[in-house]
Order: C-alpha cells, then sequence, then structure tokens
C-alpha cells in the first residue's frame, strides 16, 4: 500500500470516528437549551424516537405528594409541547446543513451517431454554488442559536405557569375547606334559627333568611368545588400527565410570605442582562447582517459552471468492428454575467428586515426595563396585603371571635351575633389565602424575569367570595 493511499484509509477513518463520538444533533440542542435556561433537567429525548409513555422518573415524582418544584419537574420532563419545541430545532439546523450543503455535478452521456462518434460523456459543475455554500450556512448559523434561546425562554415560561397553575390548585383547595366551615356555620345558624322558630322566639322573615343565607353559601361551595377541579385540570394540561398518574395530591397548603420580599436592588439592570429575548434578538440581527451580505455577494459574483467532456468514437471501423475509439477530451465554462440582477430586491428586503429586528430589539429593552418596574411593584403590593391579612387581619378576626365567644357565654348576646363572627373570621381567611396565593405567583413572575423571560403576570384567579350573613333579632 502506498504511504499516499495509507493517509487517506486512515483520514477516512478518524472522520468515522469523529462522527460515531460526537453527540448527536438532539441531544446538544437540549443540553444547550438546558444551560440557557439555568435548568437542571430537561426531556432525555431520543433522535428519531418518540416515546408514547411516561418515563420511570416521572411515575416515581408523581408516586407521593409533590410540591411546586415537583411540579415543575414534571412538566419540564412531560409537557408535550415543550418536548415539540425541543425537536423542532431540528428543523432549522437542518435547514443550515442543507444551505451548506455542496452541490450536485450534473453527468451526461450521448449517443452521437450522425458526428461519427460513439459516446460522449459530460460533466458539469456549479462552481459559484460550492464556493458561496460554506457562506450560506455561516450565515444562518446564528439562526439556530435564536431558536435555543426562543425554546429555553419558553422553558422558563412553562416553569412559570406550571407554579402560578400550582399555587392556584393550592388556594382553591384552601378556600373550598375554608368555605365548607362557612357552609357549616350558615347551616348552624339555619338549625338554631328552625328550633327557635319552632318554640315561638323568632318569626317567619328571620327563618327565611337564614334558610336563603345556607343556601346561597351552598351554591358558592359547588362554585368552589369547580374552581378546583379546573385548577387541577390546568396543572394536569401543564405537567402532561393523565389516568391514574393525574391523581397525584400536593403537598401542604400554601407557605406564609417571608419577613421581607425577596427584591433585586438593580432589578432593571438584572432583567436587561438576564434577557433571552434580547439575547434571541441580537442572533436575528446577526443572522439578518450575514444573510444581507452573502446576497450581496451573490449578486456581484457571476455565476460560473465548468464542464469537462470527453468524447469517443472510430468512424474508420470496418462495418461490425468496434466503433470505439482513443477518447478526446475538452472542457468549457459558462459565465452569467450580473448585468441586470444583482439581486438588488432580496437585500433590500433583509435589510429592511434588519431595521425592524433593530427597532423591535430596542422596544423590548424598553419593555423589559417597564416590565421589571410592574413586576417589582407587583411583589412589594402583594408581599404587603399578604402580611396584613396573615400577621393582621386574620388574627384581629380571631380576637373578635373569642370575645363575641365570651360574651355569649356570659349571655350578653344570642347566637346570631356569635355565627357572624364565625363567618366574617372564616372570610377573612378566605382574603388570606387569595392574598398569600397572589403574592407567590408575583414571586414567580419575578424568578421568571430574572431567568430572561417576561410573563403575563397579575392576578390569575377567582375573585374573593363573600358568604352574607343575614340579619335578623332574635
Amino acid at each position: 500500500m502506498s504511504l499516499r493511499a495509507g493517509s487517506t484509509l486512515l483520514g477516512v477513518a478518524l472522520v468515522c470516528l469523529a462522527a460515531a463520538c460526537a453527540p448527536p444533533p438532539l441531544a446538544t440542542d437540549v443540553s444547550r437549551v438546558r444551560d440557557l435556561s439555568s435548568t437542571k433537567k430537561l426531556s432525555p429525548l431520543e433522535e428519531g424516537e418518540v416515546e408514547l409513555v411516561t418515563t420511570e422518573e416521572v411515575r416515581g415524582i408523581l408516586a407521593k405528594p409533590i410540591d411546586v418544584e415537583a411540579a415543575v419537574r414534571v412538566a419540564l420532563l412531560n409537557n408535550r409541547e415543550l418536548r415539540a419545541r425541543l425537536r423542532e430545532l431540528g428543523v432549522v439546523r437542518g435547514q443550515i446543513t442543507q444551505a451548506g450543503t455542496l452541490p450536485n455535478p450534473l453527468v451526461e452521456l450521448e449517443l452521437l451517431p450522425e458526428r461519427n462518434t460513439t459516446l460522449e460523456a459530460r460533466v458539469e459543475y456549479d462552481v459559484t454554488r460550492a464556493v458561496l455554500a460554506p457562506l450560506r450556512a455561516r450565515a444562518l448559523a446564528p439562526e439556530l442559536e435564536a431558536s435555543r434561546v426562543r425554546v429555553a425562554g419558553e422553558v422558563v415560561d412553562l416553569g412559570y405557569r406550571v407554579r402560578a397553575a400550582f399555587y392556584r390548585a393550592q388556594a382553591a383547595e384552601q378556600r373550598l375547606a375554608f368555605a365548607q366551615k362557612v357552609l357549616d356555620a350558615f347551616a348552624a345558624s339555619r338549625d338554631a334559627t328552625r328550633a327557635m322558630h319552632a318554640a315561638g322566639n323568632v318569626n317567619e322573615l328571620a327563618l327565611a333568611s337564614h334558610e336563603a343565607a345556607f343556601e346561597r353559601a351552598r351554591v358558592v361551595v359547588a362554585k368552589l368545588e369547580l374552581d378546583v377541579v379546573s385548577t387541577r385540570e390546568e396543572l394536569r394540561r401543564l405537567q402532561g400527565t393523565h389516568g391514574d398518574e393525574a391523581d397525584t395530591k400536593l403537598a401542604g397548603p400554601l407557605p406564609p410570605p417571608p419577613e421581607r420580599a425577596p427584591i433585586p436592588e438593580k432589578i432593571e439592570t438584572a432583567a436587561l442582562r438576564a434577557s433571552l429575548e434580547l439575547v434571541e434578538r441580537k442572533h436575528r440581527i446577526e443572522s439578518l447582517a450575514r444573510r444581507a451580505g452573502i446576497t450581496r455577494v451573490e449578486g456581484l459574483v457571476p455565476d460560473v459552471a465548468l464542464d469537462v467532456h470527453g468524447l469517443t468514437g472510430n468512424p474508420d471501423a470496418p462495418s461490425g468492428g468496434s466503433g470505439m475509439g482513443p477518447w478526446r477530451l475538452g472542457g468549457g465554462i459558462a459565465v452569467g454575467v450580473p448585468l441586470f440582477d444583482r439581486k438588488q430586491g432580496q437585500v433590500s428586503a433583509l435589510e429592511a428586515e434588519l431595521d425592524a429586528t433593530f427597532e423591535r430589539y430596542l422596544a423590548i429593552a424598553v419593555d423589559v426595563r417597564s416590565a421589571a418596574r410592574e413586576t417589582r411593584a407587583r411583589v412589594v403590593s402583594t408581599h404587603a396585603r399578604a402580611r396584613q391579612y396573615t400577621n393582621v387581619i386574620v388574627p384581629a378576626q380571631h380576637r373578635v371571635t373569642e370575645q363575641t365567644l365570651l360574651q355569649y357565654n356570659a349571655m350578653q348576646i344570642g347566637i346570631y351575633p356569635l355565627l357572624q363572627a364565625h363567618r366574617e373570621e372564616l372570610e377573612a381567611e378566605l382574603a388570606r389565602v387569595d392574598a398569600v396565593a397572589e403574592y407567590w405567583t408575583a414571586v414567580a413572575e419575578l424568578d421568571a424575569l430574572l431567568a430572561g423571560k417576561r410573563v403575563r403576570g397579575g392576578p390569575e384567579g377567582p375573585a374573593p367570595t363573600r358568604m352574607t350573613a343575614p340579619t335578623g333579632g332574635h
């Protein structure tokens, strides 16, 4: 074996080994998205294979009551829309690969007996396209990174939506539990009024008022039961769970708000630095600038195609003998002169798109600053309200109930003020749950913003439910 042949085989072997050892494109994309979104784990997707069942890891998490972080992990592993977004990165990768692919040679064979030529072979090759192919791929390369950044933003957005849905589900369960206590209080009030009415101590108006209040409370409880179902189904959709795995219980009630709200000092600067939207726009701008440049070059460089052809034939051969003769080789070149079409329209369109993208980049920077200020205000406001309900209003209402009970035991008041005090205490608890849920949702919005993604925050839960007590005398 010659040294040149050995070197060629060694080079081929090294290329094959490198291709075998290189990570699959999908694994590379998932790893990059994980790094961009600061997420510890994403779905371990396989090339060319779509799993139809839930993974063992997800089933293990769902086997016990889940907290908010476990709910997010399940969604990142199991949400089918997110998995589809990750797989769609292969579309951009395929487009880049195609743009950088060298053109195929054109081979033509002809039999030309009228020219005393037995066979003509021609090979044509588009030289200009071959030279520009790597440049086209390089121009599209930032699009892949922009797509990765966009998917990373969707990962952060999914995490926020799961957290918000989890808090709403927790709040709905707590509201239902408190509302059932309120319903029990109305039932006790109704039964007491019935007994007093039978003894002739209250009139028909008082009895009808308490019975109507009880029935209204039943309607409210039914609505809150629907809220529990709706919020749990919303969480299940985000997690991609169904069947038996969707019956997982939530771990514990909403945690109380901390003493201080977690707000960074320079929140606008932090939000700008973390913004994945700005990073995505930067890559889009870079891609458009490169595409405009390569398109301008394509318009100025002539289209050059080379061809090599060979002729063989023997016109002096006897009849029935071989018509083959020596091969006669030739060559040619075709040049497309860029006199009129220099891709002016494509260049103009790309430059306009570039300018528009840069304008949107500046607009996003303004919006991110505004979102940072708004989110900070929302966290401060919801934190103050949640702390006020937790530390002041609910304890004060509890003291009202205790004092009312003391006066009732001393026979200074009747049963109705006591029942009213119990109902107002439970309604304060309902309002506290709503305030705490709004606070934790605002914190999740702040976390998403500092992770690089603006989300639509604000209260999304049901309006506070008030169960008005009847007014009536003894």
